[in-house]
């Protein structure tokens, strides 16, 4: 099949749904912006930002002056710890249940100003200690199921403040999108008697042209079935269920990873680069998950520049996924790029 001139559908091994490439709609004329490099900075510290050191936050809590990591409780959380009993509607039709939960929020640092691509490896590898720790103690709750650890970056991902942070939402059940990537992995192993995703990257490897670069415990590819135009996935080459089966070797390796792969988002349009990250690991809920393959997912909007974005509407909205650049254009466009943040370059 020839990939990169005939219309076509992939599979997502992961999800079991189907995703349209077009990649002759890549002809198709274009009058877009060029736009200059985004070279707008942010105050270290801001004193109207209810994430940095010291400030008061939007529901009166005020912050520590604290110089590493923070982590607390989301002061408007989504899912409170304790909710009643749901009663099911007699005919079945109306279903609905209580789901209680843990809302955190993690601030990457105390600095305004940085991204993840920008506040260096070492610093990075102190955000990973953070998430293992957390995903341990929240885990290790009876009434925790699954820990979904991400971050939106960018206000036009829905972020709220620029200063660098994340979130953990902890929920009493196995949320939708991990429990089909849970059947399907399962799934496999069963019928083929091995790890899907260590096979998948065994092929990825293997061919490279999907592969954007890897270290010696990471790699970071555009998964044969990207859905956003620079979807990245990065997974762990040692089959392991949940990130804190990594050793320091690992958590330093996956630091890394993420401040180059957050490079080159922000040096492919030079913008501070907007994304939805995920980690997708084994649920919490005391079964047992051995099928299960620890990943990250980047679903980045942008498609042609800094303020061109990918929508889903029409066909997508209605029918199923489309894209037109295909994996492998989308992951040489990233490995040629360079692991020079855009704004540390001189001119």
């Amino acid at each position: 099949m020839q990939f990169d001139e005939q219309p076509h559908r992939r599979l997502n091994q992961l999800t079991g749904e189907w995703v349209l490439v077009s990649p002759h709609r890549t002809k198709r004329p274009w009058q877009g912006k060029e736009e200059a490099p985004d070279v707008s900075t942010l105050p270290e510290y801001d004193p109207h930002c209810y994430l940095c050191p010291g400030n008061e936050r939007a529901g009166g809590a005020v912050n520590p002056d604290y110089d590493e990591t923070f982590v607390f409780t989301n002061d408007f959380a989504a899912l409170l710890p304790e909710t009643g009993e749901a009663s099911p509607m007699e005919d079945g039709l109306l279903v609905a249940e209580h789901e209680p939960g843990i809302c955190r929020v993690i601030c990457y640092s105390p600095r305004h100003d940085l991204n993840m691509a920008r506040l260096g490896a070492e610093r990075v590898a102190g955000v990973v200690d953070v998430w293992c720790r957390e995903f341990a103690e929240l885990g290790a709750r009876e009434s925790i199921g699954y820990v979904q650890i991400f971050e939106n970056r960018g206000a036009i991902m829905g972020c709220s403040n620029p200063h660098p942070h994340g979130q953990i939402w902890a929920t009493g059940s196995v949320p939708m999108y991990p429990r089909m990537e849970d059947d399907r992995q399962r799934a496999h192993l069963e019928e083929h008697g091995g790890c899907l995703l260590c096979r998948y990257l065994e092929r990825e490897l293997s061919g490279g042209e999907r592969v954007v670069f890897e270290n010696d415990s990471f790699a970071v590819l555009v998964p044969f079935w990207a859905v956003w135009p620079f979807e990245t996935m990065l997974l762990p080459k040692a089959h392991m269920g949940a990130i804190t089966e990594m050793d320091a070797a690992q958590r330093n390796d996956l630091a890394d990873a993420l401040v180059r792969l957050c490079t080159r988002y922000d040096n492919l349009f030079s913008t501070s680069f907007p994304y939805s990250m995920g980690i997708h690991q084994r649920p919490t809920d005391g079964g047992e998950h051995t099928h299960w393959h620890w990943h990250m997912h980047f679903y980045p909007p942008l498609l042609r520049s800094r303020s061109v974005k990918k929508f889903m509407v029409g066909f997508e909205m209605m029918a199923m996924p489309q894209r037109d650049l295909t994996a492998e254009a989308a992951a040489l466009r990233l490995r040629e790029l360079s692991e020079t943040h855009y704004l540390d370059v001189t001119p």
